[in-house]
């Protein structure tokens, strides 16, 4: 697929690099030439100097015959302008921009009544807000993943010692688990390695275990690997930028919620704005205020700031005086895999979840979710079964008799509002939703092609 990438900023360069990974021609458009030189060292794929939105340069990065546009760049204006001039002089077919302004998102006729060329809207901060949020609501998570507008949710929580399952092979979970609950164990990660999961599988102290169940079940399936942490009522935020303010409003009518900002301005505002949560001014290495504060009776601590350094650094402080469980905003992946598990529970990484977002409009086939896990090294996907036995690889075919490529797990199945676990003996009907784990992102294009409604697919 020929694919533009406007702006090379840390989401530009994220997506850049997993999509030129999976053999897509790839050309990023930026105005900084010294960035593009050293994307350009690093990855196979093509650079252009110059303004995003502007006709000429657009038609230097090749935009006539351009498949896809993901406008990225700093600017909501420069992202949103380039669709438009994309689509009048181009007809590129689809247009995805990164837009960041409450403005235009308070505004979505915008998109749904085409006065703008954009096909999809991506909007960081709400991504990642909804993605902690999750977190927050299910404590002893590692991710939380919707699929099938939340009919199943894959969960990736550590096993540890006093759960129920740790040291006892999977299939002993369904006689743990209440008559009405089932699960499938998706993925097992040990030492950072996967680990196939079949039913002689013995679960490890300190493994990363993934499982596919209803949401209303996910609490009962993690105390079989953990025991259950208390559910949070107290949260501390930490910066109050877009990502911070997003997520006090939204919790802040269920939370007891404090909100730690340095700038004593955007402190007024954010007083203003928010109708249940506190508004503290000062910063958040500042070990005094945080005791203050009573961290030690706090349930949750975010460090949301745009900086890494004070994050990871505001997170351990948070820890060392006694917070149960923190998480921090990290950019960085070496700075992620450095702390992640240590004195941070948990490092959300905004480009990440930015990714999956934007692959989900990627993936060819009828791929309708993509979730980037484990720092791009994984993905699950949802997939639509579409066609007859006739026309299609998977339909009317049990889950046993599927080939699957090597590394790939079928979780469940979702038929209409119900989550079906994918046992061996499931048959696969028209228009069910097939939720897939990869360990290995070299099989996708044999799975989206298992997934390619066509006669030719026989």
């Amino acid at each position: 697929m020929k694919i533009l990438v406007l702006g090379a900023g840390t989401v530009g360069t994220s997506v850049a690099a997993a999509l030129a990974a999976e053999n897509n021609d790839i050309t990023v458009v930026d105005t900084d030439a010294l960035r593009l030189r050293e994307l350009s060292e690093k990855l196979d794929l093509r650079t252009v100097h110059g303004h995003a939105a502007h006709p000429s340069v657009l038609a230097q990065a090749g935009a006539e015959d351009a498949e896809l546009l993901i406008a990225v760049t700093n600017s909501d204006e420069t992202n949103i302008i380039a669709c438009q001039v994309a689509d009048a002089l181009y007809n590129t077919p689809t247009k995805i921009a990164r837009v960041r302004e409450a403005e235009y998102l308070d505004h979505p006729e915008l998109i749904t009544r085409g006065k703008l060329a954009i096909n999809v809207v991506i909007s960081p901060e709400h991504l990642v807000c909804r993605h902690v949020q999750r977190l927050i609501e299910y404590p002893g998570a590692l991710q939380v993943l919707d699929f099938a507008d939340g009919h199943a949710v894959l969960v990736a929580t550590r096993a540890l010692d006093g759960g129920a399952l740790v040291g006892h092979q999977i299939k002993e979970l369904r006689g743990h688990l209440p008559a009405t609950v089932d699960a499938r164990v998706a993925a097992i990660f040990r030492r950072g390695k996967p680990v196939r999961p079949e039913g002689n599988t013995v679960i490890e102290a300190d493994d990363e275990v993934f499982f596919l169940a209803d949401r209303r079940d996910i609490r009962t399936v993690m105390s079989e690997l953990r025991k259950l942490d208390k559910p949070a009522r107290r949260v501390f935020l930490a910066g109050g930028g877009n990502i911070g303010k997003a997520l006090a409003k939204s919790m802040e009518n269920s939370y007891s919620v404090k909100v730690l900002e340095r700038s004593r301005e955007r402190s007024k505002l954010l007083a203003e704005d928010l109708q249940n949560s506190i508004v503290l001014v000062g910063d958040a290495a500042d070990e005094d205020l945080l005791r203050e504060e009573n961290i030690d009776q706090t349930d949750v601590y975010c460090a949301l700031t745009n900086d890494d350094e004070a994050n990871i650094l505001s997170a351990m402080l948070a820890k060392k005086l006694g917070c149960p469980r923190v998480i921090s905003l990290i950019n960085r992946p070496a700075y992620a895999e450095l702390v992640e598990g240590g004195p941070i529970d948990i490092a959300v990484s905004p480009q990440q979840v930015t990714l999956s977002a934007l692959l989900t409009h990627i993936r060819q086939g009828t791929m309708v979710r993509v979730h980037s896990l484990r720092r791009g090294a994984a993905e699950a996907i949802e997939a639509v079964a579409l066609g007859d036995r006739r026309t299609s690889r998977v339909i009317g075919r049990a889950v046993e008799e599927l080939e699957l490529p090597a590394g790939t797990t079928l979780g469940g199945i979702v038929r209409g509002e119900k989550l079906l676990i994918a046992h061996h003996d499931v048959v696969i009907e028209h228009n069910d939703h097939i939720i897939l784990f990869l360990v290995d992102k070299r099989q996708l294009r044999h799975v989206e092609h298992m997934f390619r409604a066509d006669a030719t697919a026989i």
